[in-house]
């Protein structure tokens, strides 16, 4: 199980973009936080700028869609370019027909889930998504400390996958740093979002690498 690191966008500077996806260039993915001030108190970016972004990037766009009716938005992020597109169980009302499309449209389906929304009632349908986000802080704003709470439902989300034969991707989002990366991964999660912990270190590429080795250390415990 090899660690996927998906850099936040939401830490790097808004007017340097395409400077700051070049920046992540030997990141996995670059995770790109659309927020509509409904779902979630804040208000990022929509659909002309992900476009854009999606033709700019060097490395596959993970979308995460903090936003109200995923189910009449999300396919849009799909065409726009999204390699994954990862939607909230709170927010759509027919999570498995979007997962369905998201697919048809050839992108990844991620299902997100706020820290106290529970992962069982959607442990039977993880044939229809390819990735579970397990959200480790509020969504809404970056820069959040690590909630701890959320381990054992990583450990539980991966129990399920692996139960079930299928390769379900287990994500982490919110407060992913040196300090926190490593009880993630040992919990079952092998894809990590991490904003500020990489945008504000002295060497981008250092910190994606250095990200990467300490999770890939604790899958191999």
């Amino acid at each position: 199980m090899a660690a996927l690191i998906a850099p936040s966008i939401l830490s790097a500077d808004f007017a340097n973009l395409e400077r700051d996806l070049n920046a992540i260039s030997t990141a996995d993915y670059a995770h790109v936080d659309v927020m509509d001030n409904h779902f979630v108190p804040n208000l990022t970016l929509g659909l002309p700028v992900f476009e854009r972004l999606a033709q700019v990037s060097p490395v596959p766009i993970d979308a995460h869609l903090m936003i109200e009716d995923p189910d009449r938005w999300a396919p849009a992020y799909a065409e726009a370019g999204a390699a994954s597109v990862t939607f909230h169980a709170e927010a759509a009302a027919a999570p498995v027909r979007l997962a369905r499309e998201l697919r048809r449209l050839g992108a990844r389906a991620g299902l997100a889930l706020r820290p106290a929304t529970p992962v069982e009632p959607f442990l039977d349908l993880l044939a229809e998504v390819d990735m579970i986000l397990v959200m480790t802080v509020e969504p809404g704003f970056g820069g959040q400390s690590f909630i701890e709470g959320t381990l054992p439902k990583i450990r539980r989300a991966r129990e399920a996958v692996s139960a079930s034969g299928l390769d379900v991707w287990i994500q982490v989002d919110g407060g992913v740093s040196r300090s926190t990366i490593e009880r993630a991964a040992d919990a079952g999660a092998n894809v990590f979002v991490a904003g500020s912990a990489v945008y504000g270190a002295e060497s981008v590429p250092g910190e994606i690498e250095a990200l990467r080795a300490l999770a890939d250390a604790a899958h191999a415990h």
